[in-house]
């Protein structure tokens, strides 16, 4: 699990995370996110200069407090991102990420921790790229109960 402290109020925060179709610009190796409908994102991503895509369905979703989804096809992988109010501007975000590394490339590099180091560049930059805006570039705020 990796955390970092955004310097930006909670919903700002949670609205921005929600913008899937915003992604490539703050992480690694993410190419492309097509959202579908309210609970199911399209990823095309670059791993190991391997080409792959995957739908994603959204488990579980609360405005202001989580956003937690699974792959329903191709690569295996699921997650939980978390957010914390440290005070009126300051935002703590947790993300969780399980993933079944593929191939041997994916596999050294799970086994040496690239993934955890992945998260935490990923949300360094996700940092970096929601002060630097100033605002979120836009927010839903609908809420996926589990199992729905």
């Amino acid at each position: 699990m990796e955390a970092i402290e955004v310097n930006a109020p909670l919903s700002t925060v949670y609205n921005q995370w929600t913008q899937f179709e915003s992604y490539p610009e703050f992480m690694g190796g993410v190419d492309r996110i097509t959202q579908i409908d309210d609970t199911h994102v399209h990823w095309v991503v670059t791993i190991g200069g391997q080409t792959r895509e995957f739908d994603a369905e959204i488990t579980e979703q609360h405005p202001d407090e989580r956003v937690a989804w699974k792959s329903t096809d191709g690569k295996t992988n699921a997650g939980v991102v978390t957010f914390h109010r440290i005070d009126e501007g300051t935002t703590r975000v947790t993300a969780q990420i399980d993933w079944e590394p593929e191939g041997l490339v994916e596999k050294v590099g799970a086994a040496v921790g690239v993934d955890d180091h992945q998260v935490k560049a990923d949300l360094e930059r996700f940092k970096k790229f929601l002060e630097a805006r100033g605002s979120e570039s836009g927010a839903w705020r609908g809420d996926v109960e589990v199992g729905e």
